[in-house]
């Protein structure tokens, strides 16, 4: 059987996607009874890290520790992949000395690269592409407050960035309709729009995908290298703010969730951010426990 890796989160199927949210909600209610699950004891994860991070670094980090195991942090200034050496070089390497692999980097094809030449699980931690991690840890939080997501409508709202591309595969894995509203020049990639078939969407404005939406989702106009692109991403995205009119348009009970960390008043307005319809910080704290599953199922070979 070839290794398995969680680079997409269509490497897992939908009942794996189901099993492991279960297990996830599980974890979580008996770590906050204080009773101890350390299924990955004298298990090692080396967590390469070329991109920043808080929350994925922490929730991985702590996420190592209460299952038993021990995390390895690993960043290009300390180590051989800063200086020049080939990813497959260091995959064969690393894989040869722990039992799984995280990875937060820029190019998708670096990642990939990096899978193909381990000898255990890689995961995505996030690259250019892909963020299939978040969209664990919101999934996670949806089934937590209002049980499957199958049939609900999710408004995306903004940039059509990895995480947009993660909306598009998990409505794929768990069956729900998605609404892209993006200015142009921003649309997410046209390719996985398609994957998606009758489930994506595409809406010119911010109004017309958040009509009616159960959930209501964004992230930052500028991601990780995009500095640069801030002021012009400003204008190009004014009109798309989530504020009090957008979530209106949804129903009355919509959630808004959004990835962290928050430019408040730009993607998404303060009171929003800070509405009773906001989960953001039960969905941050998720990441934890979300990916503790995750990482259960991975160098467990199943939970």
């Amino acid at each position: 059987m070839s290794q398995r890796h969680f680079i997409s989160l269509l490497d897992l199927t939908s009942d794996e996607h189901r099993a492991l949210i279960a297990h996830a909600i599980d974890t979580k209610q008996k770590l906050k009874q204080g009773i101890s699950h350390t299924p990955l004891s004298g298990k090692l994860l080396a967590m390469i890290f070329e991109k920043s991070s808080t929350r994925t670094r922490v929730s991985f980090e702590a996420g190592m520790y209460q299952l038993g195991g021990h995390a390895i942090f690993m960043s290009p200034r300390d180590s051989h992949l800063g200086r020049g050496e080939p990813i497959e070089d260091s995959a064969k390497v690393i894989s040869s000395m722990v039992d799984g692999i995280l990875i937060r980097t820029f190019g998708h094809d670096r990642l990939e690269t990096l899978a193909q030449h381990s000898c255990v699980p890689v995961i995505n931690g996030l690259s250019d592409l892909l963020h299939p991690c978040q969209l664990l840890a919101d999934m996670q939080t949806w089934f937590e407050l209002r049980g499957d997501i199958a049939g609900a409508t999710v408004a995306w709202i903004g940039d059509g960035n990895n995480m947009c591309h993660s909306y598009i595969n998990a409505a794929i894995r768990y069956g729900f309709n998605l609404r892209v509203a993006a200015p142009p020049g921003h649309h997410p990639d046209p390719d996985l729009v398609q994957s998606g078939g009758d489930r994506i969407s595409l809406h010119e404005t911010a109004i017309d995908a958040a009509q009616n939406a159960d959930l209501v989702v964004t992230d930052v106009w500028a991601s990780m290298g995009q500095e640069e692109e801030q002021e012009q991403r400003l204008q190009s995205f004014a009109d798309y703010q989530v504020n009090d009119r957008i979530m209106q348009s949804a129903h009355a009970d919509a959630l808004f969730m959004h990835c962290l960390p928050a430019h408040r008043d730009e993607e998404v307005s303060t009171a929003v951010l800070e509405s009773p319809q906001s989960v953001v910080w039960q969905e941050a704290e998720n990441r934890l426990h979300a990916q503790k599953a995750l990482l259960e199922f991975l160098l467990c070979g199943g939970l």
